[in-house]
């Protein structure tokens, strides 16, 4: 993937889990207003509009958990789905144990 994020922006590539009760009925990801996890593909330079910069708290890689209502969702040339939001809708990090 070729998109270089602008501003405080952050591209994720959600990690796709089941849904699945124990008795192997599959629930929808439209059912639950959970927040998502993803992995960090791309992360803008830290700038605002006013030319202001600010630390980008993510890094490529990282695992993070973000809520969908922030995000915009898209597909690449690969047709991969990807998110992109400001760094600030990212709820948390997860850190490696």
């Amino acid at each position: 993937m070729n998109l270089k994020p602008l501003f405080d922006r952050v591209v994720l590539k959600p990690i796709v889990k089941e849904n699945k009760t124990k008795s192997g009925i599959l629930i929808p990801d439209t059912v639950g207003d959970e927040p998502l996890v993803a992995e960090v593909v791309a992360v803008g330079t830290g700038d605002d509009f006013e030319g202001k910069k600010q630390e980008m708290s993510v890094k490529v890689k990282n695992k993070v958990l973000y809520n969908k209502y922030g995000a915009m969702t898209f597909k690449c040339d690969n047709n991969e789905e990807y998110v992109i939001l400001r760094q600030s809708d990212i709820l948390g990090i997860f850190e490696e144990e």
